[in-house]
């Protein structure tokens, strides 16, 4: 069983000054302590270390590395294993970045069994965990048969904060490139908060898979 020690000692051999200044600014919370390690260079160690689950989820949450560990691990887990420890983790998520890397290939396969979860967490008081259901239904359940749940899940936000907006518009974006016509009925419904409203229509115009036609049209419904 590998300690906290043991674990801080190897964070900080592949520590990277310029990186974890550079990311320090991505990050916008000066709360966060990074020691300054590469994403890629995280998940290799979480591989390293798999099958040490259990024991990250009894360290202290100290540096954002820790919890992008915590997460890398859990999520890598099978889904039986996953739902007993996701609401373990989901609680830690303090920023964009581990939210969104939060990922979790289990739950293809168990997405019903998994929306009480993602229901849960939309009702949540606490930003990054309303972000992370946004983040894994714009993974896992773009698809025509869950529309309805993503449009309904969208409308019924009752939080405006910047990251659940934004996590919004990256999901009705996702949809708007897929399912180009439902996603225009749902722009036109103005549901939508107007920052939240313009920035799908401008993430779905960066895409290429959208037409020039569709951009000029969507471009016109935009929120003034």
């Amino acid at each position: 069983m590998i300690t906290y020690e043991e674990v801080l000692s190897r964070l900080k051999e592949n520590s990277d000054g310029e990186y974890r200044a550079f990311h320090s600014k991505l990050l916008k919370n000066d709360s966060i302590n990074l020691i300054g390690i590469r994403t890629p260079v995280l998940r290799k160690l979480a591989k390293e270390w798999k099958g040490e689950t259990d024991t990250f989820l009894s360290f202290p949450d100290e540096y954002y590395e820790i919890t992008f560990l915590k997460c890398a691990l859990v999520g890598a887990l099978k889904y039986e294993e996953f739902i007993k420890r996701v609401d373990k983790v989901v609680p830690l998520l303090d920023n964009w970045a581990t939210c969104d890397t939060f990922d979790a290939p289990c739950v293809k396969k168990h997405r019903e069994e998994f929306l009480p979860f993602i229901k849960r967490y939309l009702q949540s008081d606490k930003e990054f965990t309303v972000r992370y259901g946004l983040v894994m239904l714009l993974h896992y359940y773009v698809e025509e048969e869950y529309l309805p749940l993503i449009f309904e899940s969208v409308r019924n936000l009752k939080k405006n904060d910047y990251y659940i907006m934004m996590g919004a518009a990256w999901l009705i974006a996702e949809v708007l490139v897929k399912y180009y016509e439902a996603g225009v009925r749902f722009l036109q419904e103005g549901s939508m908060p107007k920052v939240t409203h313009n920035k799908a229509i401008q993430k779905a115009c960066e895409s290429f898979r959208v037409t020039s036609e569709e951009k000029a049209f969507l471009k016109s419904l935009r929120k003034s």
